[in-house]
């Protein structure tokens, strides 16, 4: 087989499948190159959802009747003066987007300099340039892209549906408008405005932050922290979500290296070591964080989408980045705190007055000591009458820890100490009750603690349950079941139709999926621009906050890809919805249903762990309980 060099137009579409993924690719491109001409006004304009027409204007400083055609050449850039990679101080800098989007669509290019008589125009078809022709053009360039893919038929059909794709068209620019908040931003979709973010005024900290209300929205804004960390190489700003506030998944994470867009595994993994033991599993913060870091010092010539990025010091990078989100969630602890609950409280206000009453009991005779080192017994509590007691155990079994105490002064009141600390006993079943319930290996209940754990009674054992987590998984597996018989959930019409307002990309992809949500019992529409409307809700479900499940469902959705099959996706809408409509941790259960929820678990397939793959019960051994006791 011989050896030959492959056509131009053939290398310019191999290199398209790596630089033009979709709409969205194009936009991104072209809108970075409209930012290095320093424009000031970027107006973009779709039809089809990029696929039919994308074309993007700016009133930058455009170019020449002799620059037009080398333009869509391959490797053809202005950015690159010096020839050195690592002084790379452009958005783009590789010549590869204007050529590569020529080969497989048909490209249009007119642009007038400041000073120029006229202005001039040139058109590319499937990678075959034409002559280059005085037009009629306003200072800027005007790029328009049509009939996307149409020389690579295979490519097209990866793409997803028009709204699908517009949501994407609309992410991009987002991104883009938020590292650039000193340049206005339009998208017109169809004829039709659809996105609007004008140039913010002020110095650059005032306007990125007016940038990040306008894109992110007010709620965040509300919710979140700003961050500054710096030393001589690097500098690290944004703003963060407070642990509280947060989402599904990491798409409303924005991330930006030098004002470029990037989604970068480094980065993301400092984000989330940030978090660690401040945000549930499976949770992800909100945040738009901005790196700036000298060129020399990050490699932006990793891929060709530039979506990824190399740092010549991974750990003083992550190091600064982390400490500059916890020194801020840190700072804006006690605005979080309002939201950790009555544990927070305790601890907080009884246990130190408890800690020093007890000190003073029981070190009355000791000398003067560091009462950070001092140590506490653990009182033995009992439930007595309804009520709490409290007594300590003989000398010789005070159970010694190191306690921290703080020696600032509270005034509090006490809260109740029975939600915290006692059991409530269900009362005992009937015989008729027991011998209805078809005891199994989960045994018979018990008691209920914490409102949100059931302690069961065996033969040989006791068995502790989550209730959420059970019934989460009882829950779905009934909607599975019920989808795999092609039978629809039934359903409740809300009184009050609910709207719940999303980004125009989680809309477009949770539309996608309204009849599978449908069959499941949630039934929604179109409302505006960027809501959706929701009528009915799955009669399982009960009482639920209708914002939240679908504000979740619109998340996960938002970031399948097409790779992900069918059926998984149709059990994560399952798990997704089962867990919003299942029985809440803290709701008390009389013992009726608490046997119900053990019978069906005993009924339900893989009810042992919840649809997130945590456990749903512990089981404890009589014999392993006896041994603690060193009754063998």
């Amino acid at each position: 087989m011989t050896i030959r060099v492959l056509p131009s137009n053939l290398v310019n579409q191999i290199a398209a499948g790596e630089v033009i993924e979709r709409p969205a690719s194009v936009i991104k491109e072209l809108v970075e190159n409209a930012i290095d001409a320093g424009a000031s006004k970027i107006e973009v304009n779709l039809s089809g959802g990029g696929k039919t027409l994308l074309a993007v204007s700016d009133n930058g400083c455009g170019m020449s009747s002799e620059e037009l055609p080398v333009a869509v050449e391959r490797h053809a850039t202005s950015k690159l003066p010096t020839d050195n990679l690592f002084d790379i101080n452009f958005l783009g800098f590789r010549g590869e987007a204007l050529p590569s989007i020529a080969s497989v669509a048909k490209l249009t290019i007119s642009s007038k300099q400041e000073g120029a008589d006229s202005g001039w125009q040139i058109s590319v078809n499937g990678g075959q340039k034409g002559d280059v022709q005085p037009a009629s053009q306003p200072l800027g360039t005007r790029i328009e892209v049509r009939d996307l893919f149409y020389t690579t038929p295979a490519r097209l059909k990866f793409l997803k549906t028009e709204s699908a794709e517009t949501g994407q068209c609309v992410d991009m620019l987002q991104r883009i408008a938020l590292a650039n908040p000193h340049i206005s931003f339009t998208l017109y979709n169809e004829g039709k405005k659809k996105l609007t973010l004008n140039a913010c005024q002020g110095e650059l900290f005032g306007a990125r932050q007016q940038r990040i209300r306008d894109v992110l929205g007010a709620e965040f804004a509300e919710n979140s922290v700003d961050i500054a960390a710096e030393n001589e190489f690097c500098k690290i700003s944004g703003m963060v979500s407070l642990p509280t506030y947060h989402k599904a998944n990491s798409l409303s994470e924005f991330l930006f290296v030098n004002n470029r867009p990037v989604r970068d595994k480094l980065i993301l993994g400092a984000i989330k070591g940030a978090y660690q033991g401040m945000m549930e599993n499976g949770r992800y913060p909100v945040c738009a964080v901005f790196i700036q870091i000298e060129p020399m010092y990050v490699d932006v010539n990793v891929h060709p989408t530039k979506a990824e990025v190399r740092f010549y010091d991974n750990g003083m990078v992550r190091g600064l980045l982390v400490s500059a989100i916890r020194n801020a969630l840190n700072f804006g602890g006690q605005k979080s705190a309002q939201t950790d609950g009555l544990e927070h409280l305790l601890k907080q206000n009884v246990e130190p007055m408890a800690m020093s009453s007890v000190q003073s009991s029981v070190f009355a005779d000791t000398d003067s000591q560091d009462v950070s080192t001092m140590f506490k017994p653990q009182p033995q509590r009992q439930s007595l009458g309804g009520e709490l007691h409290e007594h300590f155990a003989a000398p010789t079994h005070i159970s010694l820890t190191p306690m921290k105490f703080s020696g600032r002064g509270k005034t509090a009141e006490i809260p109740h100490l029975e939600h915290k600390y006692s059991v409530r006993v269900a009362e005992e079943p009937s015989p008729q009750t027991i011998a209805e319930a078809e005891i199994g290996e989960l045994g018979l209940a018990k008691a209920q603690f914490h409102n949100t754990y059931i302690i069961s009674q065996t033969e040989d054992s006791i068995v502790i349950i989550d209730q959420h987590a059970a019934h989460e998984r009882i829950t779905m597996e009934k909607m599975k079941q019920s989808m795999a018989k092609h039978e629809r959930q039934p359903s409740q019409m809300l009184l009050i139709p609910e709207v719940v307002d999303l980004s125009l990309s989680e809309k477009s992809a949770l539309l996608e999926y309204a009849t599978q949500l449908s069959s499941l019992g949630l039934v929604f529409e179109a409302f505006g621009t960027t809501a959706v409307i929701v009528r009915e809700t799955p009669a399982v479900l009960g009482d639920i906050d209708v914002k939240s499940l679908i504000k979740d469902l619109a998340a996960q959705v938002a970031e399948w890809d097409n790779a992900f099959a069918l059926e998984d996706k149709i059990h994560h809408l399952c798990a997704t919805v089962a867990c919003h409509g299942s029985v809440r941790a803290g709701r008390a259960l009389n013992i009726e249903e608490m046997n119900h929820l053990l019978r069906e678990m005993e009924r339900t397939p893989h009810s042992g762990q919840c649809n997130h793959g945590r456990p749903t019960y512990i089981k404890i051994k009589l014999e392993d309980i006896e041994k603690l006791f060193e009754r063998r």
